[in-house]
């Protein structure tokens, strides 16, 4: 079933994807291929430089947010934006589909559907108005 609305609550670890509608709510749970691994510089390495993003995993998020016209990305921390990063040079199709990207740190299934309903609710009565 195809529903208008969807939110994404992700960090580096798992991605809690909703696609939602008045009546229904449909989860579905992308996890990346490879076990989470520290992201940050080290002090004091040979590179000097970051660990990759795993591309592969936000490619996975954005396939799950299929079917949605409209999308809002929430996390704790940076994965958001990464994922953002990743739309913009990999499925340019979907950037304009995305309407908002909140900090949102750890919330129940119930808190993040709520949250979404209310975050697409004041959107769409901006846009009427």
């Amino acid at each position: 079933m195809s529903h208008y609305h969807a939110v994404v609550w992700l960090d580096h670890k798992e991605a809690n994807v909703m696609h939602i509608s008045p009546d229904d709510v449909e989860k579905s749970v992308v996890s990346p291929a490879t076990p989470h691994r520290n992201l940050h510089r080290k002090r004091g390495s040979v590179s000097g430089s970051r660990q990759p993003e795993d591309q592969n995993y936000y490619h996975e998020v954005v396939e799950a947010l299929a079917g949605a016209a409209e999308i809002l990305i929430v996390g704790p921390g940076q994965a958001k934006l990464e994922l953002i990063k990743h739309i913009h040079s990999h499925d340019q199709g979907v950037s304009d589909k995305v309407i908002g990207v909140e900090t949102v740190d750890h919330p129940s299934d119930a808190q993040l559907v709520a949250f979404a309903r209310k975050y697409f609710l004041a959107k769409d009565n901006m846009k009427s108005q």
